[in-house]
């Protein structure tokens, strides 16, 4: 039993989040090392990009993470500090990205394409079934009767 414990608690910490900060990263001041920690984990490693700066060992998600603690220091706030990040890497720095028209049509263009092809497709369907089935000429006709009757013989 005991080792299944210690074996559980191994599984354990592997399973927990590492995060890359460095003890010479780490503000003394924990009002803003929480706050700096928060902002780091909604900005995106640029080299990683699906981890934020906070889980990164990267060089440049390092810079960032120095970077975010600077401008807190100089004492702006979480929002300008996400605006200056944003102004010097452009909006896919954020993890989650802003609300934005142009964010919207992005997401929305490939559901209005399906609901478009959607109704392609059932118009296509529907006008295919209402169209007369074109008359056979003579030649088809006696080719057919010819074709009938062989396959009654």
């Amino acid at each position: 039993m005991r080792r299944f414990l210690a074996l559980m608690l191994m599984l354990a910490a592997l399973a927990a989040p590492a995060f890359a900060v460095q003890p010479d990263e780490v503000l003394k001041d924990p009002v803003l090392e929480a706050r700096a920690r928060n902002l780091s984990a909604g900005l995106r490693c640029m080299v990683c990009q699906n981890q934020s700066i906070d889980d990164s060992n990267a060089d440049l998600a390092r810079d960032l993470r120095i970077l975010v603690r600077e401008r807190l220091t100089a004492g702006d706030s979480d929002q300008q500090v996400i605006d200056y990040v944003v102004a010097r890497y452009g909006e896919f720095v954020l993890l989650q990205p802003r609300f934005s028209w142009r964010n919207a049509i992005l997401w929305a263009t490939p559901a209005v394409l399906l609901l478009a092809g959607i109704a392609y497709a059932l118009t296509r369907a529907r006008s295919d079934m209402r169209r007369a089935p074109e008359k056979l000429t003579s030649e088809e006709e006696a080719r057919l009767d010819e074709i009938l009757g062989k396959g009654q013989n």
